[in-house]
């Protein structure tokens, strides 16, 4: 047994060192989990493809008929892409969940659970790593929007915080698609399920079309849609002037803290869900 192994198993360490020994497992995992992206680079390449071809489909087939609802002076790329990075975001989320299962049915967690490790650092490694996989896509997708005419015209600062919204949705729905992945444990099963709770999220919301526009009865639903209320406040982020006047809804202050406390809530909630649903798979 190494030095370091039996440091770890010898005496139950403070505080202090519990927490940066978990850190360290998290990190480890982290590169573990990316260097999956880095041997099997396709699984990168096909995240792009679809929400590159989401923009042509419809920056060029739609967006002539959609513009038409947009308030005057805004077009419609302007008002796509940044639904664009939040639909990206969470769809990108899904890995996550397919990750931890196809762990769970290889034996790996299993692996994990034998070693002198922090048991949280599973899936912190593994959120963690789809951050940096989301950021990665998200820039990818900004380069896109630029080839296309989308800009960022309220400045670098707002174009930080757009950028930071949208991964930190995307780690937010990877605890959802974390504790799908415990509790279904099966690769398939996750893949189909991710999408029945995603596409009403995603199409039923302000991504692709002003609320407006839809019948009174979805616009309830599309109006109280979290997905909503972050296009908005990423629109906000890259457009100038008041969002008021852009049919935003509300002030950009407003639509920042609206975004703050639905990610705070949905991590309050599947936080501990997820944490729970992994401590049943041993």
């Amino acid at each position: 047994m190494s030095a370091k192994l039996a440091e770890r198993t010898a005496a139950r360490p403070g505080v202090i060192r519990r927490i940066r020994l978990a850190i360290a497992d998290g990190l480890i995992l982290t590169r573990r989990n990316l260097l999956h992206y880095v041997r099997v680079p396709t699984l990168l390449v096909f995240s792009t493809v679809q929400p590159v071809m989401f923009v042509l489909l419809f920056r060029f087939v739609f967006g002539g008929s959609i513009g038409r609802a947009l308030p005057p002076g805004l077009n419609y790329v302007s008002y796509l892409m940044p639904g664009i990075f939040v639909q990206t975001s969470i769809f990108g989320a899904t890995a996550t969940g397919v990750g931890l299962a196809e762990d769970l049915g290889k034996g790996i967690i299993d692996r994990f659970r034998s070693l002198p490790m922090a048991r949280s650092a599973v899936l912190a490694g593994r959120t963690t790593a789809d951050l940096f996989r989301n950021l990665v896509v998200v820039l990818l997708m900004t380069s896109v929007g630029y080839l296309v005419g989308f800009r960022f015209q309220a400045g670098i600062l707002f174009a930080v915080l757009a950028v930071l919204l949208a991964i930190g949705v995307g780690w937010t729905f990877s605890w959802i698609s974390a504790t799908i992945g415990l509790l279904l444990k099966d690769v398939e099963s996750v893949q189909a399920a991710s999408f029945v709770w995603i596409f009403p999220l995603t199409f039923a919301s302000s991504v692709f079309v002003p609320v407006d526009t839809m019948p009174g009865w979805l616009q309830v639903w599309a109006k109280a849609d979290p997905v909503s209320v972050w296009a908005n406040t990423l629109r906000s982020f890259t457009l100038p002037g008041d969002p008021q006047t852009l049919n935003l809804g509300s002030s950009r202050l407003a639509l920042a803290l609206q975004s703050g406390l639905w990610v705070a809530a949905i991590l309050a909630v599947f936080v501990p869900l997820a944490i729970r649903a992994y401590r049943r798979t041993g």
